[in-house]
């Protein structure tokens, strides 16, 4: 997987929006806990019933320039303004 160290079929968290490509995947945070990836459109409210687990490949094929942020550390989270933007990392607060 592109420059992913965990295995393409990783599960992760996202929203329906995501993956009807209705929304832009905005914010990405990398747990700390447990390592757990989550692709999320930035709003942070969401319906549960929104709330879908998928494969990171399924992300990838998506929105290929997720790879840009494989080396997110854990207890970290990416952020951008849109689809083109670049990446803002920081350490989760």
């Amino acid at each position: 997987m592109l420059h992913f160290k965990d295995s393409p079929d990783t599960m992760v968290i996202t929203i329906k929006q995501i993956m009807d490509r209705t929304q832009t995947v905005l914010y990405v945070s990398h747990d700390k806990e447990d390592g757990m990836w989550q692709f999320l459109d930035g709003s942070m409210v969401f319906d549960t019933d929104d709330a879908r687990i998928v494969t990171l490949e399924e992300m990838i094929e998506i929105d290929d320039s997720l790879a840009s942020i494989s080396d997110l550390p854990h207890g970290w989270i990416a952020e951008r303004d849109d689809r083109k933007a670049i990446w803002k990392r920081r350490k989760k607060q």
